[in-house]
């Protein structure tokens, strides 16, 4: 078929919807009621949805809309309402053809006008949103939800969505604006509560596109939980859900090949990719053509083909050169940069990671951070690029452990939020309990003059009834006391190994009395863990992780400590040990772990320890160090045993440094002060090791 011939058939299906949709739309506002408002809404639902993902946009969407306006207004059907619905359509339309000025005009429109409060505070969200940054879309979106919240009570959603007190569809937005915050900053706890309630909101306004978007986020929370089996669950109901709806269907794809990626399932994640490529090719959505070639070139990274990588990135390049998406170039720039750092073109690589750096500035995204570095890492160690190998390491590390933080927030307040609620049913029951006293005793007044021993005997019942009350009152307050000690216990335990955390830790150095730190740390790294993760999945990592946990525990001493410090890393700290003895301790942990292998659901895996180990003060000068700078020490004898070849222990024997300033020199350039002999270094092979 010609070019001309496409575009007038194009043109003459326009008119067709146009013509459709004008008499829908008639139809729906000849008589404003709360049936005809829900038809109106979803036609304009409808017609923002359809114009997403393009970047050819044509100002058809807003001259079709406003031809619905001219209509209603023409038959006198043009309320408060159904003006508040044109113009929250209107600035979504121009936010999805880029003109943001004139959405956030239209949204300023909206705060004055009567019965629409949290329209404006949501579209300002959706705004930041496909600017990338979430921490101001999450903080606009709350502001909208606490408004909103109050017509969506839970329990009676469907109810008060047909009367139109409940905008499910508003409210759907807010929640899963938030959610998605709290999956970047890794709180999966608390999205998937949000995420829970969206789904909730969905399916009571029966919209099956939403429901299945809900459930295709949750399979990622339960994911990032390691509820490997609820993940697939979620997946396979959200896929299910969407059957019709092919852009809703995309989405999902787009979900499913990260997940995908995440398990290390290279053919999973490529049978994804391809079929949301079909999918954007037949719908000819631009910005799902672009995230599944970015998806490709992770493929391909993964199956060490850089150069297909560089040459899936076309269609990427073209979306962010018609709509600038932060989100989308980030990904982009790392797995170019990824994909460069493979090809040794380094200068192109810094490059790209300098026009990255720019864009993660300001941004709360710490989970997909993290990956980025650890990509960058391993591709800068396995390209023989040390420095920018040991500088990606640490600045992971520092990542994690404020995602370790989040994640312990994020359970304390689901904990939390779990006891208060028991509280508050507990206050209730005892208030109606004293009610019902004070009404009996108000009984016993009237009666009083009739019946001179009753008022005798009510009154012993009565007194009888309040020390029940006050001995129950008496147990609640102990039980919350005993709750609260708990929850104090609980937030210094990690809860997958039941050791120490970091909150711990910190407590028992901040108990010490001298201000320097003074006794031995063990910084100790499980050797190739990631490809334990990738090939077994998550829940073997858990198994791997928790037994490692156990050994550990076994080898130290009575006395020592033995702290979860992040991800697969562990910290001992032993007050009162000597050189040999420290010797001895390090070299029994690296025997204790990788001795026999762990048994697991895929058979059993041997598993071998990284170490790094120091005594402080550091011999011989003795200069004082803060406990954190100790900390920094053993990471960096951690450092040296895995450069080294891993399952080993690398012990800093001496470090020839006369004051504070040269310690920090040799700090700050570790391998070369070693090269150079200021420190030396004590090696401790595991076994098996040449």
């Amino acid at each position: 078929m010609s070019r001309v011939r496409r575009l007038r058939s194009r043109c003459l299906w326009a008119l067709l919807g146009w013509s459709l949709g004008l008499a829908q739309v008639q139809a729906a506002t000849t008589s404003p009621g709360p049936a005809q408002a829900e038809a109106l809404a979803a036609r304009l639902d409808l017609l923002v949805r359809q114009e997403q993902g393009q970047t050819d946009q044509q100002p058809g969407s807003l001259k079709t809309l406003q031809a619905w306006r001219q209509a209603a207004a023409a038959d006198g059907a043009l309320d408060d309402r159904t003006r508040v619905a044109f113009d929250l359509a209107e600035a979504r339309l121009l936010l999805a053809q880029g003109d943001s000025e004139a959405a956030l005009r239209l949204a300023d429109r909206l705060a004055a006008q009567p019965g629409s409060p949290a329209l404006s505070p949501l579209l300002r969200a959706e705004q930041a949103a496909r600017q990338g940054r979430l921490q101001a879309a999450a903080d606009w979106a709350g502001q909208a939800w606490q408004i909103l919240e109050t017509g969506c009570p839970e329990g009676v959603l469907k109810a008060d969505i047909q009367q139109g007190r409940c905008d499910y569809r508003s409210s759907w937005s807010a929640l899963r604006l938030q959610a998605r915050q709290r999956m970047a900053e890794g709180a999966h706890s608390l999205a998937e509560v949000q995420l829970r309630r969206s789904l909730d909101l969905a399916q009571a306004g029966a919209d099956p596109e939403r429901s299945a978007l809900s459930m295709a986020s949750l399979a990622q929370v339960n994911q990032s939980l390691s509820q490997t089996e609820q993940s697939r669950r979620w997946l396979t109901l959200a896929l299910q859900t969407a059957q019709g709806d092919a852009q809703t269907q995309g989405q999902i794809k787009v979900i499913e090949a990260t997940m995908a990626a995440r398990n290390g399932d290279l053919r999973a994640q490529r049978q994804a990719l391809d079929a949301g490529l079909q999918i954007a090719r037949a719908t000819g959505n631009r910005l799902l053509l672009a995230q599944m070639h970015i998806g490709l070139i992770d493929f391909y990274m993964q199956q060490k083909q850089p150069l297909r990588a560089l040459q899936a990135a076309g269609p990427a390049l073209d979306w962010l050169a018609h709509q600038p998406d932060a989100r989308i170039e980030r990904a982009l720039r790392n797995n170019l940069a990824v994909a460069r750092i493979q090809l040794h073109q380094f200068e192109r690589a810094r490059q790209e990671l300098a026009r990255l750096r720019e864009l993660n500035q300001g941004h709360t995204e710490l989970v997909d951070q993290s990956v980025e570095l650890r990509e960058q890492g391993e591709a800068w160690a396995a390209a023989g690029q040390t420095r920018e190998a040991i500088l990606a390491y640490h600045a992971e590390r520092k990542l994690n452990a404020q995602l370790t933080a989040r994640h312990r927030e994020s359970s304390l307040q689901q904990l939390k939020l779990k006891y208060d609620s028991e509280r508050k049913q507990r206050d209730l029951a005892l208030l109606v309990s004293k009610q019902a006293l004070v009404d009996r005793q108000l009984s016993n007044r009237q009666l009083a003059s009739q019946v001179g021993y009753a008022v005798a005997a009510l009154l012993g019942l009565s007194l009888l009834l309040g020390a029940v009350m006050v001995r129950r009152v008496h147990l609640t307050n102990k039980r919350l006391k005993a709750n609260e000690v708990l929850l104090r216990a609980q937030s210094e335990r990690d809860p997958l190994t039941d050791l120490a955390n970091r909150r711990h830790f910190l407590a028992v150095m901040n108990q010490q009395d001298q201000p320097a730190f003074n006794g031995a740390l063990l910084m100790v790294d499980i050797d190739h863990f990631k490809h334990v993760n990738d090939q077994h999945g998550h829940g073997i990592g858990d198994v791997v992780i928790c037994e490692v946990a156990r050994r550990l525990s076994h080898a130290v001493r009575q006395n020592d400590l033995v702290v979860r410090w992040g991800g697969e890393e562990f910290l001992v700290f032993a007050a009162d040990v000597s050189a040999e003895q420290l010797c001895a301790l390090a070299e029994r942990i690296l025997h204790s772990v990788a001795g026999t292998p762990v048994q697991t659901t895929d058979g059993p895996l041997r598993i071998t320890v990284s170490l790094g180990f120091a005594r402080f003060p550091l011999p011989p000068s003795q200069l004082l160090l803060h406990w954190e700078q100790a900390v920094n020490w053993a990471d960096m004898a951690l450092y040296s045993a895995k450069s080294r070849g891993r399952n080993r222990a690398m012990g800093i024997e001496t470090v020839h440094a006369p004051n504070a300033e040269a310690l920090a020199a040799i700090a700050a350039d570790f391998d070369a002060a070693c090269s150079s002999e200021r420190v030396n270094l004590k090696q401790i092979l595991g076994p098996g090791s040449a």
